[in-house]
């Protein structure tokens, strides 16, 4: 497994990462045990987690601390802070807030087992908190030595632009990554984030990189969908899928049949190639589907294979 710096810190993280969103929810104790030991097994040492996953407040961190054990050591830890619990996204209250950040951080700390975290990323931006207030709390925790870095999710450029010129202004820790959602088929940060990543040095790690299983290859227009999948709980794809989008998957797997490669490997295999991405962050409910996400980013597509395969994806 290929290990990269994390945009320009000194932080080295495997190619492919563990997306934990399931751990508590889809997985169980025994489920992410087995998880964690294959991440091993295949060299993969980035585990993303959040203090909101697992549908209560630090289980699904509390499993990975479990999990990991004694391996901790050999382990990247990413986890975040500020999100609203109950699963519908955005910032929490005041989750960018000194007050917020201190609080969170020791809950994360104990439900890890852990005394320092490796990245540690503001889940939402907080619009009530200014971003020095943010960005000096968490310089703090630096300072201490619970936290190495520092990163942003789900931020848009302008936000990401003025936290790098306020760390700069007030000589405080700035954010190496941008975690933001983005696929072949979500592409809106390439014209907004993307370019403010390149220009200073943040490496870019992407969630929903398989669009929750429509580029897994496993969901085809016109089949039946796979009996416990989420797309079969969900009574189709919800949000993620539509005509358009399968009839992309489709021209993309006539595409990968013909070079021996699936809908799988060109989805991961193009975002991995993408010059701002560090590590691409795939949720699992199985080992097997982890090893199926590192051998697609072991593929190195060339320039015609990447350009081909946007295009396709573009329709």
């Amino acid at each position: 497994m290929k290990l990269r710096n994390l945009g320009s810190s000194d932080l080295r993280v495997s190619a492919i990462g563990v997306g934990c969103m399931n751990f508590g929810s889809m997985c169980d104790q025994s489920a992410t045990d087995a998880i964690v030991a294959m991440a091993f097994d295949l060299g993969v040492n980035l585990f993303d987690v959040a203090d909101i996953y697992g549908g209560t407040l630090n289980r699904a961190e509390a499993m990975l601390g479990k999990a990991l054990g004694a391996r901790r050591q050999s382990a990247i830890i990413a986890t975040k802070f500020g999100a609203k619990l109950g699963g519908g996204g955005g910032a929490a209250p005041g989750g960018g807030s000194a007050d917020y950040i201190m609080k969170a951080v020791e809950a994360s700390l104990t439900a890890l087992g852990t005394d320092y975290i490796d990245l540690y990323q503001h889940h939402f931006p907080d619009t009530g908190t200014p971003v020095e207030e943010t960005l000096t709390a968490l310089d703090a925790l630096v300072r201490q030595g619970k936290v190495r870095h520092i990163g942003c999710s789900n931020y848009v450029g302008a936000q990401l632009t003025a936290a790098l010129e306020a760390s700069g202004r007030l000589s405080v820790a700035r954010f190496v990554s941008a975690q933001n959602r983005y696929s072949l088929l979500t592409r809106d940060i390439e014209q907004d984030l993307v370019p403010v990543c390149l220009a200073n040095g943040v490496g870019i790690l992407p969630y929903f990189p398989l669009e929750s299983g429509l580029l897994s290859g496993k969901y085809r227009k016109g089949q039946p969908l796979p009996e416990g999948s989420r797309f079969a709980r969900w009574r189709g794809g919800g949000s993620f899928a539509s005509e358009a989008r399968y009839a992309i998957v489709e021209k993309l797997a006539g595409y990968g049949e013909r070079r021996g490669r699936t809908v799988l490997d060109l989805a991961i295999g193009w975002l991995a190639a993408q010059p701002a991405v560090t590590s691409v962050i795939a949720g699992v409910t199985r080992p097997d589907q982890l090893a199926q996400n590192v051998a697609a980013g072991s593929w190195d597509p060339g320039p015609e294979q990447l350009a081909a395969i946007r295009a396709i994806a573009t329709g």
